[in-house]
């Protein structure tokens, strides 16, 4: 078994290291009562940083 050191990081440096490389949120929410499903949410969310040596993926779609 190995062991970890625990170490502080600052939220801004743990948003700038997931910005970096991205990230990908999913998730589902399924609200119910009595066996019966009454709200459900699916979410699938892409979150990145983009920087001009990456440009945006829908500047080169055509529509």
């Amino acid at each position: 078994m190995t062991v970890v050191e625990r170490r502080e990081i600052a939220l801004v440096d743990l948003l700038d290291r997931l910005l970096a490389g991205g990230v990908v949120i999913t998730g589902d929410i399924t609200l119910r009562i009595a066996d019966v499903d009454l709200v459900r949410i699916d979410l699938n969310a892409l979150i990145s940083s983009v920087n001009a040596q990456v440009p945006a993926p829908w500047e080169s779609w055509e529509g």
